[in-house]
């Protein structure tokens, strides 16, 4: 993992907002963040993008349906930077959270 790219992805407020309902929901679609932070889906796709490149996230395919969540493979002192966001570093976590919880739309995940 690249030190300076981890550092960048996480410097902007977006991406922070993503990781922080990430953590707390462990997979979300782009359909489901779209709606949940109340942007466009190509905003949250090149922020997606971003993470992925940094290493923070990792893709998982459903169907027609592609889920991200936290890299597993993410060293220790990463995962430390990012406990906090979900405990009030991101002003606009339980407004994002209670958005997403609302949505009805929100697709199904195959466990198996």
């Amino acid at each position: 993992m690249d030190v300076q790219a981890t550092f960048d992805a996480l410097a902007d407020a977006t991406r922070r907002r993503i990781l922080a309902l990430l953590i707390q929901e462990n997979e979300l679609c782009v359909c489901e963040l779209s709606t949940a932070l109340d942007e466009i889906q190509p905003k949250i796709s090149r922020h997606l993008g971003v993470l992925k490149d940094a290493g923070v996230v990792t893709p998982r395919r459903n169907g027609t349906w592609i889920f991200y969540r936290l890299a597993e493979e993410m060293p220790q002192w990463a995962k430390a930077l990012l406990l906090p966001l979900t405990a009030g570093a991101v002003a606009e976590f339980k407004a994002d959270r209670k958005r997403l919880i609302a949505w009805a739309g929100r697709p199904e995940r195959d466990t198996a």
